[in-house]
């Protein structure tokens, strides 16, 4: 891609027409010049559940009505829903089909139904067989890229707990706050021909570490913007990184992972020698108690935090199934031993493991490369990022493995994803040299605050063990 000008920026947000504004272009449900007519109907004049053409038509016109930006007088508006209410038993425009909240409607007071057996009001009229949520379709925004390498090994952006993306461009590091929007460079590379190939916040979000192409792992202050540690063990370059509290686990192209305790001098504390290829996919549980680790020669290793008896690390599991370099690794928020892994282009698939008894508990063919999986821990899914030939993210239900959409805009493959930390946001980087951000785990209000609430008792829960 070309080079920024002098004195820009990259990451700017890139100048395109779509990404401001937010409709697309087609409103659905208008087909050409044809006029779209007033269903005579809502519905059947019984309750009994009918798929009645009358039906879609009515669906269809709610549907079109939904992107109409023509407003109605107030006395229309009333007509229509006392037309509504003697109709349906509820008013359309309080039972839109594309709702955001998901919140069943109750019947008006007053309301009588002597079929609830049959038809239960409480249900969204329309969408109670399917309880889908809104997910944009379109990015959030996009932001330049320009000279991210096109690497599939490689692991160049991470989220931060304190909201700060870091994205490592060629021989740089630029560090974007989500918040205020600033972008900042971190760093660049002494030496020209050197590139920063992994980069991965330590939880607490104050530290960045950085893997280079020349074997080093460096530790970064963001607070004040300065290295502190410059880590040489490996001796080829770091394209993957994992925080487990104060270790810091580094994956090599020969093969080779290594612990860094980045408390003392002496950093390099342990290796783990179990790939014979490049280390690409890197995770440390939730928990800490295992450490996924995925390889170019399609092995993935699940590692304990502790040694065996001889002394020496070995895995407690290794599955051999993938037929491609594994570089997608994550595990399950709310499932501590669920670990889901994603296989390259001669493989394409996605399986998810129980670690402890070493079981595939399930397998689904993505139809192209994968490249990263994170598990959402706002809903029951998690997201896929891909290659040829869409170049697309794809989000699944879990455990169901049901496809629930697809997003598609990168005009080359996807190489790696992050999420925001409220969950919310997924960041997808590309080889098109974009960095778009989907708002595709937005939460329901109701479920936010009850979020929220849990949070806030379990945080108190925990200062009361404490005193």
């Amino acid at each position: 891609g070309p080079s920024p000008a002098a004195g820009m920026s990259p990451m700017k947000p890139a100048n395109r027409s779509h990404s401001s504004s937010k409709t697309p272009s087609k409103t659905p449900g208008k087909s050409g010049s044809k006029i779209q007519s007033t269903p005579t109907k809502a519905g059947g004049d019984r309750y009994i559940p009918n798929r009645s053409t009358m039906q879609m038509e009515m669906a269809n016109f709610l549907l079109t009505k939904e992107n109409d930006p023509a407003e109605e007088s107030p006395t229309k508006k009333e007509q229509q829903k006392a037309w509504a209410v003697n109709l349906n038993g509820f008013d359309i425009e309080e039972a839109k089909i594309l709702r955001l909240s998901g919140k069943p409607q109750n019947a008006p007071e007053g309301y009588q139904n002597n079929l609830k057996v049959l038809y239960s009001q409480k249900m969204t009229p329309g969408s109670s067989r399917k309880n889908g949520r809104y997910i944009p379709s379109m990015p959030d925004r996009i932001l330049d890229a320009p000279e991210i390498r096109n690497d599939y090994y490689l692991n160049l952006i991470d989220w931060s707990s304190q909201n700060f993306l870091a994205v490592a461009l060629d021989n740089s590091v630029y560090l974007w706050n989500h918040t205020s929007g600033e972008i900042i460079q971190l760093l660049q590379m002494e030496h020209p021909d050197d590139y920063v190939s992994s980069v991965s916040w330590i939880k607490e979000g104050n530290y960045l570490a950085v893997g280079t192409s020349n074997a080093e792992v460096q530790l970064w202050d963001i607070q004040q913007q300065k290295r502190l540690r410059n880590m040489t063990s490996h001796s080829s370059r770091v394209g993957s990184l994992s925080w487990n509290s104060y270790i810091l686990s580094s994956g090599a192209r020969t093969g080779h992972i290594h612990h860094h305790d980045v408390r003392v001098a002496e950093h390099h504390v342990a290796t783990l020698a179990g790939h014979t290829q490049e280390v690409c996919g890197l995770k440390w549980s939730l928990d800490g108690r295992y450490l996924a680790s995925g390889g170019n020669d399609n092995l993935v290793n699940i590692w304990p935090c502790t040694q065996g008896d001889s002394g020496d690390f070995a895995p407690v599991q290794t599955f051999t199934q993938h037929q491609g370099a594994v570089k997608a690794v994550a595990w399950c928020p709310w499932q501590s031993n669920v670990l889901a892994t994603g296989g390259g282009t001669s493989d394409r698939h996605i399986r998810i493991w129980n670690v402890c008894s070493g079981t595939c508990l399930s397998a689904v063919d993505a139809h192209s490369q994968v490249c990263s999986i994170l598990w959402s821990t706002n809903y029951k899914e998690f997201i896929s990022g891909h290659g040829f030939a869409q170049n697309q993210l794809v989000i699944w239900k879990y455990p169901t493995m049901a496809k629930v959409t697809e997003l598609r805009g990168h005009t080359a493959r996807v190489l790696n994803l992050t999420m925001s930390p409220d969950g919310v946001t997924v960041a997808s980087a590309a080889a098109d040299e974009t960095l778009r951000l989907w708002r595709c785990f937005e939460m329901d209000p109701i479920k936010k605050k009850e979020k929220e609430k849990a949070n806030s008792t379990k945080s108190s829960i925990i200062h009361q063990g404490i005193r």
